[in-house]
Parts: structure tokens; C-alpha cells; sequence
């Protein structure tokens, strides 16, 4: 049996929390008991009272949860106040981006406690379980960000997306045919919007022309591509990802300057530092920024704004992780799950993540080796 807590999230217009009372009540019948916090999950319509009805203690500081709980689940990386409650033993389970987050990385060393990352925990296809339900959310979000901002009013050039007869649609480059890019285009074309997709995998590239056909174009993701590309494009959306590393920074701000005054960038991957040179972290309170004339988006929470809905996407991918963790302690979850295992980004004071460890210049400690 374990005790886990749901903290409230506290980072700015996040309403998203770490449990539905759907999981705390597949928890609490496999015998484990849930703390959560007082109004964890209000602001999007699961109630305490609900959270009580499918077993959960509700306790009315986050205070209590640190201070007694096992294993703690959450969706947004610990901020300063928070990491200062984290405990040697502690089990956290959330989304990390440490890799360009040096004071984070500190912290949670300092903590001693084991934290594993649902942005690197993997699947038997290569893939990111974890992080898929939110880069879905993340990749369509982007397209009605960027449409937003495209918008005279908010700063950009005043273009609709799809046109309307007679007036041409608006060109929408999309960089990365992942998770991400696939849910951008599928959007971007749905409201009608001429998109190209650049990508440096071929095997990817033909993949998304088999999809789509010719209602999408694709391009192999070269400097020069992007560089001619960004030229036309009304937006473009960074949809870059090399798990748990710092993202590439594929458009320059020398190449800004290139590109139409009013145009959009919206960058999905500024968790792990963003993809574009010009890129900083901004919050759903001021989301937009102007660099050489071109608007900037770069909210680092961007799915928190649909808070219900992600929620409801990251509890259906994450529960049976929590559950194996409950059910089976910190050690033997990780070793009889290689995919699990892969989360580990923090053991007991260890690095146990080699692009974490390299962003950093910790020394980087085999997570397989240290449990057994």
C-alpha cells in the first residue's frame, strides 16, 4: 500500500491536476489512499466532494501532502517553494524539461529524492506515451494560438488562415513531423491554410504523404529549406523535440529578418528551451512578444489553457504508471518496466538521464545499475 498526493499546481494559469477523481477511485479500490489538495481541481469542475466520493483524503495545504505522502504526482515541473518540501525517499512523477533548466536540476539533486519525467518515459514503439496526449493538445492549440496573434489586433499582419473566395490562404510551415506537427497541420488544413511540413526523416516524410496526399506538402528539413520557407510563411510552428535534450535552434535571428513583418512564430518547443534563437519562455497572462516585427509565441504551458481536457488526456496515460509505482514500490516498477525506467531523469541525488547529465555537466549514473 502507498500513500500518494495531488498537490494544487501553482504555476501561473495552470489548472490542470495530476488526478481525475476517476483515478483516485482505481487507486483507492486497489488499496492505496490518495491525498489531494483542497480545490486541486475546481477550476475545472472536479470537485472535493467528488475526489471524497472516490476515496481521497482532501487536506487544505500542500503542506501536508509533501510532508506525507510517497509517491507525489503532478503535471507541471516543481517550482522553487515546491522543490524546497521535496524529501530523500520521495517518489515525484511529472513533467521535468531539465535539460534547460540548470536550477531545477540543482534542486531536485539537492532533494534527494527520485524523479522521473513523464516527457522521457517511452513505449515499445519508440514513442513518448506520456507526452503524446499533450503535444496532441499542444499541436492543435498551436494553430488557434498562431491564428489569434496572426490577428491586426493582437500585432500580426491581419490574415485569416483560410482565406475566403477570391483571397488566397494564409502559408503555414510547420518544422517536425512528430506528434506535435502531425496535430498543427491536420488543423491548419482543416481550417484551410496552405501547410508544409519540413522534416529531416525521409522514412517520416513519406509517411505523412502517404496520410495527407497532395493536400499537404512536405519538404527534408535543411538550413536552406527553412530558410526559403520562412520567407512565404505567415506562421510557423517549432515542433521539435530530441527527448529530454535541449532543442535545436533551427530559425536564427539573422533569419528573422527575412521573414514578413506581422508573421507568427508559435513555439511548442520552448519546454526544452525552443527551437527558435529568439524564443524566451512567455505565460498565458502576456503570451505574445515582437522580435524585428515578427510575433512571438511561446507560452511554456500552452496545454493548461484547455486545462479539462488535457487533464482528462494526461490522467488516461499516466494512471497505469502510478499504479505500477503503488503497487509495486520505486525499485521493482522500474526495473520490470524498461519504458518506466527511461522517466528516470533524478535518483537520489544522481543524474540517471545522459542528456539531462550533458546539458549540465553532472556525471551521469546508470539508473539500471544503481537499483540493483
Amino acid at each position: 500500500m502507498m500513500l500518494i498526493g495531488v498537490p494544487k499546481e501553482i504555476k501561473n494559469h495552470e489548472y490542470r491536476v495530476g488526478l481525475t477523481p476517476a483515478g483516485v477511485r482505481e487507486l483507492s479500490k486497489a488499496g492505496h489512499s490518495v491525498l489531494v489538495e483542497h480545490d486541486a481541481g475546481a477550476a475545472i469542475g472536479l470537485s472535493n466532494d467528488a475526489y471524497q466520493q472516490a476515496g481521497a483524503e482532501i487536506v487544505t495545504t500542500a503542506d501536508a501532502i509533501f510532508q506525507r505522502a510517497e509517491l507525489i504526482v503532478k503535471v507541471k515541473e516543481p517550482l522553487a517553494a515546491e522543490r524546497q518540501q521535496l524529501r530523500p525517499n520521495q517518489i515525484l512523477f511529472t513533467y521535468l524539461h531539465l535539460a534547460p533548466d540548470v536550477e531545477q536540476t540543482r534542486d531536485l539533486l539537492n532533494s534527494g529524492a527520485s524523479c522521473i519525467a513523464y516527457e522521457t518515459v517511452t513505449d515499445a514503439r519508440g514513442g513518448l506515451p506520456l507526452l503524446a496526449p499533450m503535444s496532441e493538445v499542444a499541436g492543435r492549440m498551436a494553430i488557434q494560438a498562431g491564428a489569434h496573434a496572426l490577428e491586426k489586433t493582437q500585432g500580426g499582419m491581419g490574415v485569416l488562415l483560410g482565406g475566403v473566395p477570391g483571397v488566397g490562404p494564409a502559408n503555414v510551415i510547420v518544422l517536425g513531423g512528430g506528434v506535435v506537427g502531425i496535430n498543427a497541420a491536420r488543423m491548419a488544413m482543416g481550417l484551410g491554410a496552405n501547410v508544409t511540413v519540413l522534416d529531416k526523416s525521409l522514412e517520416r516524410i513519406k509517411q505523412l504523404d502517404a496520410q495527407f496526399g497532395p493536400q499537404l506538402k512536405t519538404l527534408f528539413a535543411t538550413t536552406e529549406s527553412i530558410e526559403q520557407s520562412i520567407q512565404t510563411a505567415d506562421m510557423v510552428v517549432g515542433a521539435i523535440l530530441l527527448p529530454g535534450a535541449t532543442a535545436p535552434k533551427l530559425i536564427t535571428r539573422t533569419m528573422l529578418a527575412s521573414m514578413k513583418t506581422g508573421a507568427v512564430l508559435v513555439d511548442v518547443s520552448i519546454d526544452q528551451g525552443g527551437c527558435f534563437e529568439s524564443s524566451k519562455p512567455t505565460t498565458h497572462d502576456a503570451p505574445t512578444y515582437q522580435e524585428r516585427g515578427v510575433i512571438h509565441y511561446c507560452v511554456a504551458n500552452m496545454p493548461g489553457a484547455v486545462a479539462r481536457t488535457s487533464t482528462f488526456a494526461l490522467t488516461n496515460a499516466t494512471l497505469p504508471f502510478i499504479l505500477a509505482l503503488a503497487q509495486k514500490g520505486l525499485k521493482v516498477a522500474l526495473l520490470d518496466d524498461k519504458h518506466l525506467l527511461a522517466g528516470l531523469n533524478i535518483y537520489q541525488g544522481q543524474v540517471t538521464y545522459q542528456a539531462v547529465a550533458e546539458a549540465h555537466g553532472y556525471d551521469y549514473s546508470n539508473p539500471e545499475s544503481l537499483l540493483n
